[in-house]
Order: structure tokens, then C-alpha cells, then sequence
């Protein structure tokens, strides 16, 4: 059926929002619902608009942070691509030197892509920076990583860096986490061990948590370690340090998606175009 003329536009941006409202999706408006439809051309604003900050907060991490002779960790997800981009970009303007220690086999392949010098921790265990985006930043710049999967080789890297820089928008951004990020932390796991694992953390701190399902292959996610990735949806605020400690000394346990007092900076892509930086609080 060919379809033509303003009526048929405007039934298919009908028949979006409506698709958007059941599935409650959230693209930087409020949270959907029946009464409350995001017409496509305003979704289409919100994404354009996060993906503005995306860009935005990750050229100012790479121009701030980044110097010449620099080996660099870089990280995972879809903020990244545009501190890659603005990396590559000066690479070629200011003629650097630059090595690059990947966080999964995505990074790996925008490294390459971009044309930039591939390296591991194997030769280069110590990284001058490391930049990679979240899933969700409170106010004491505790972090929920591992939305995409690659938390475990994330965290490895970060903590070889001498400077963490942490790029976002401001979806991202929450006073306390569970504010924003309802899928809850990601929790890496030796595929034998996820049912002892499930039932201890639900035990000891409550909520729920879920093995994480694949989208378009049958069966779990598996990640570039080879394992399996449960998402635990907590029901309250914790002591996250003490929780991450706690979680981790389960057997089975490869890594959380919580990096506590690992940042040493946030950018966060504002709405209004402009940039917004937050420190770790001082005590």
C-alpha cells in the first residue's frame, strides 16, 4: 500500500507516539503515558537535543583532558563515539601522538575506524586518562555503568588511569541513583554461579534481580568475558561502597556495575547547549 499526503503523516506520527507511550520510554521529556503523548516531532527534538549533549560534553572531556604523548582508555557506549570523534579530529589537526587501551570490542573497533593506535594493558598498564560515559551519576559521583554490558573491562581500565573523566547528558544526571536509571546495577557473573548469585543479593539487600536476556539471539546476554549479566533493581538508597564491597565477595561474582569514588570528573551535556562539570564532594 503506498502511503501519501499530510493525513497518511500525520497518522504515522500517531501511531509512534502511541507505540512510545506503551512501551514507557524516556528521551529526556518527562516519562510517557496515555495522557501525555510526545508526538514523533517532539521526540525527535529530544533525541537531537541528547544526542547534542552527548556531543558536546564529550569534545569538552577530550579538549580539557587529553595532551600530546597521552595513552588513553577509552571507553563503551554511545557518548563515547563522539569523544572518539573529537579525539581522531585532533589527532589529525594538532598531529599527536596518542595510544588508545579499549574497554570492549566496540571501542576496539572505533579506535580502529577512526584510525587511531590501538594498544592493551599488556603494553601499556598504566593510562595517563581514561574517559567513558553512565548510566546514571548522583551527587557524590558514584556511578551505575554497564548498561551496554562491558562494566567489568570499564572498571579494569578506569582503574589503571591516573584521571577517570566521565562524560553524559543530563538524563543522566540524579541527586541519588535509582532516580533516573529504573533498569537497576548491572552485575557481572560466571554463567554456572547466576542462580546462587540472584538468591544471595536478593537475601541480603532485597529488590529484584533479573538475568539479563539477549534481543536478537535466544537465551542470556553474554558478555565479551564470557559471562552473564544480572540486573539488580534495588528498592531503596544504600551505602553503595559497602554494597559494592559486599556484592562482589560472593562467590561467583566477577564485578558491579557500581564505581564508587572512581570519577574524578563529570561533564554533563546540558539542554540549553551549555556544559556542566561536577567534582567529587570534599570532606
Amino acid at each position: 500500500m503506498r502511503v501519501e499526503g499530510g493525513v497518511s503523516r500525520t497518522l504515522l506520527a500517531g501511531y509512534l507516539a502511541i507505540t512510545l507511550v506503551r512501551k514507557q520510554f524516556a528521551f529526556g521529556c518527562k516519562r510517557l503515558s496515555e495522557k501525555d503523548v510526545c508526538l514523533s516531532r517532539t521526540y525527535s527534538k529530544c533525541v537531537t537535543m541528547a544526542e547534542e549533549a552527548k556531543k558536546r560534553a564529550g569534545y569538552a572531556a577530550v579538549d580539557n583532558h587529553i595532551k600530546n604523548n597521552h595513552v588513553v582508555g577509552v571507553g563503551s557506549g554511545s557518548t563515547i563515539v563522539y569523544a572518539v570523534d573529537r579525539l581522531a579530529e585532533r589527532v589529525r589537526q594538532e598531529n599527536l601522538n596518542i595510544v588508545c587501551v579499549p574497554t570492549s570490542f566496540q571501542a576496539r573497533q572505533l579506535i580502529l575506524q577512526h584510525g587511531l593506535t590501538l594498544s592493551d594493558l599488556d603494553r601499556h598498564p598504566e593510562l595517563d586518562v581514561a574517559i567513558d560515559g553512565a548510566d546514571e551519576v548522583d551527587s557524590a559521583l558514584t556511578l551505575i555503568k554497564g548498561g551496554g554490558g562491558c562494566l567489568t573491562q570499564e572498571k579494569i581500565v578506569a582503574g589503571c588511569a591516573k584521571h577517570f573523566i566521565v562524560i553524559a547528558d543530563y538524563r543522566k544526571d540524579s541527586k541519588s541513583l535509582g532516580q533516573q536509571w529504573k533498569k537497576g546495577v548491572p552485575i557481572e557473573v560466571i554463567p554456572m554461579a547466576y542462580v546462587p548469585v540472584t538468591k544471595a543479593i536478593m537475601q541480603r539487600f532485597g529488590g529484584e534481580v533479573e538475568l539479563r536476556m539477549a534481543v536478537s539471539k535466544a537465551g542470556p546476554v553474554v558478555t565479551d568475558n564470557s559471562n552473564f549479566i544480572l540486573d539488580w533493581k534495588f528498592e531503596k538508597t544504600h551505602n553503595w561502597k559497602e554494597v559494592n564491597t559486599a556484592i562482589k565477595m560472593i562467590p561467583g561474582v566477577v564485578e558491579t556495575g557500581l564505581f564508587v569514588g572512581m570519577a574524578e570528573r563529570v561533564y554533563f551535556g546540558m539542554e540549553d547547549g551549555s556544559i556542566r562539570t561536577r567534582d567529587p564532594p570534599i570532606h
